[in-house]
């Protein structure tokens, strides 16, 4: 999702320049918090987690599994068969004493006050929130518990099964936002157009509330079949999407116009889905955009800014460096054409007859909503 502004600002929470990194090499958010440091805790326990938030996809298993990182006290989740995978610092398979014993504690804390959701909180997804709070103990729990409160107040389990986006197809016209295909490495791409944006039109067919609730049914759909989806096809956990921001076109009087979605937007991904950015193009940047990136840059800490390309409009070989032609729309330099467009068909491994059905048939029993 388009969370970029707000990232940048504020999204600055991540483990030292040399433990970062999506699944591949570093982690979502940078070294120098504005939020929270990190803290000092001590144990020696391990802990098992899923791919997903409530399946269980199952891998095969004929090829060995590499082993967790030896300095690591957590074992890697179940069902790794890419021999190659190494967990960055922060992942399963690769957490310091410390870093384990603030998964651990949340967890205990969690259940004892009855707050613990077993289909949702697997320990991949509990350490998004340690290293968004580079496992700041109180600072992990504060958010967690935020990001809880926030999704029954926003209703989330509600949107998941009952949210019907009638009005997608016309929205598409006037703000493209889907997920396309996979990346190189694994992930889910994300196209935003902000560039075709007509906001009279779009206010016409839809609202800022129901783009919103569209938003967390796409994040929830990610996290809980694109991804573990994903991570079978691969063999490997993904946690992080490929984004493509398009600013062709883009007004400073049209974006000023929806600038309170995108904020809220950006406080969406920032605070309830973290730790979820693995790369980030944006191109077609007009020449005061790069002009501004050029200075706020020096601000962020490496392992951000290299997740983030700011490109002009010759961008299609950078982007090919990263997504396979047949992956990229042709829109975007790539070869793909889907029938019906690019950007109403959702493409993917996890819409293939064959990947899907392995996952839901290795997933447990649907739980029940959470009270």
């Amino acid at each position: 999702m388009f969370v970029f502004k707000k990232k940048l600002a504020r999204d600055h929470t991540d483990l030292p320049p040399d433990t970062g990194g999506d699944q591949q090499q570093h982690s979502d958010t940078p070294r120098k918090s504005t939020s929270s440091a990190t803290s000092s805790l001590a144990s020696n326990t391990t802990s098992k987690s899923k791919f997903s938030l409530n399946s269980k996809p199952k891998f095969d298993r004929t090829m060995s599994a590499p082993d967790a990182s030896p300095a690591s006290v957590s074992p890697l989740p179940e069902g790794i068969t890419d021999p190659n995978y190494r967990p960055p610092p922060g992942y399963l398979g690769n957490l310091t004493i410390p870093q384990q014993h603030c998964l651990d504690k949340l967890k205990k804390e969690l259940k004892e006050e009855g707050v613990f959701v077993e289909d949702r909180m697997d320990d991949a997804s509990l350490l998004r929130f340690c290293r968004a709070r580079k496992f700041d103990f109180p600072a992990v729990k504060t958010m967690l518990l935020n990001a809880e409160q926030w999704r029954k107040d926003f209703g989330v389990e509600d949107i998941v099964n009952n949210f019907d986006f009638k009005e997608k197809a016309e929205v598409d016209k006037y703000y493209p936002q889907f997920y396309h295909k996979t990346d190189k490495d694994g992930r889910p791409i994300y196209i935003e157009q902000l560039g075709k944006l007509d906001i009279k039109a779009l206010y016409a067919i839809t609202t800022q509330e129901r783009q919103l609730k569209r938003l967390v049914w796409e994040y929830e759909k990610s996290l809980r079949t694109r991804t573990p989806v994903c991570s079978r096809v691969v063999g490997h956990p993904i946690e992080t999407f490929c984004t493509i921001l398009d600013l062709g076109g883009v007004t400073l009087s049209n974006f000023y116009r929806v600038k309170d979605y995108v904020f809220a937007a950006s406080g969406v991904g920032q605070d309830r889905y973290p730790e979820t950015m693995g790369k980030f193009y944006i191109i077609n940047a007009p020449w005061a955009f790069t002009a501004v990136w050029s200075v706020i840059k020096g601000w962020l800490d490496p392992v951000t800014v290299a997740k983030i390309q700011i490109l002009g409009g010759s961008y299609q070989g950078d982007l090919l460096k990263q997504i396979a032609p047949e992956n990229l729309p042709k829109a975007f330099g790539g070869q793909c054409e889907c029938v019906g467009g690019c950007s109403m068909s959702d493409a993917g491994p996890w819409n293939e007859a064959s990947a899907t059905a392995t996952a839901t048939a290795a997933a447990p029993a649907p739980a029940a909503p959470p009270s």
